[in-house]
């Protein structure tokens, strides 16, 4: 197996990349932790109403949306040596549908393999995972980013579950600093899993262009 990436210095930038952007990443994590909590408080009053309810959910799961898409783009323009910008979020904001029926189907998929022992639906995960890379970086639809992350990711299975044992490693690190420690966890996560993104996708890349 051709493993396409190093953990180590996968951490390695990805930690650079987040110090060096560490107040507006954390800064937007915590404004969007603080919009959410808004948004729920707001709601309670309307908690009663199936109609209420239904809106209440309808605009947090479109703001949340939204925040992951506009972040993912603020994480790859952090690893391209730029400052994230706000209008990220913006430009985003045209593929709210595709990225959430992409969700959809990948909650579908991963959850059929976990019904199946558990295993196949880490392994669904762990090859399916970049869909959201692709809808970001290279406006790929919805049937057409999750294809993408499984070609991307064949025969990396192992060091994707490396990976994967890395990050929930990053996440309990970070919950054990009294959780204020999942504000920088998150970041570097998802930086983490930007840059293996396009290391896999580095090779087709340069493939399509050459032919």
């Amino acid at each position: 197996m051709n493993t396409k990436f190093n953990i180590s210095e996968v951490f390695k930038t990805s930690w650079r990349h987040t110090i060096e952007n560490i107040w507006v990443l954390v800064g937007l994590l915590v404004g969007m932790t603080i919009i959410s909590f808004t948004i729920n408080i707001f709601s309670m009053p309307a908690a009663d109403s199936y109609v209420g309810n239904f809106i209440a959910v309808a605009i947090s799961c479109i703001i949340s949306l939204l925040f992951n898409l506009g972040y993912t783009k603020n994480i790859f323009q952090a690893l391209d040596g730029e400052e994230p910008q706000f209008s990220a979020y913006g430009q985003q904001s045209r593929k709210i549908l595709t990225y959430f029926v992409a969700n959809i189907l990948f909650f579908i998929v991963v959850s059929i393999g976990l019904m199946f022992l558990i295993i196949p639906g880490i392994y669904l995960a762990l090859r399916l995972q970049f869909f959201t890379m692709f809808i970001v970086e290279e406006d790929a639809g919805i049937t057409d980013s999750l294809k993408r992350s499984w070609e991307i990711t064949k025969g990396q299975g192992l060091p994707l579950f490396m990976l994967f044992l890395t990050t929930l490693a990053i996440i309990l690190v970070g919950m054990i600093i009294f959780f204020i420690g999942i504000f920088l966890a998150f970041p570097i996560l998802l930086m983490m899993q930007c840059y293996v993104y396009r290391k896999l996708n580095s090779p087709l890349q340069h493939l399509e262009e050459t032919y």
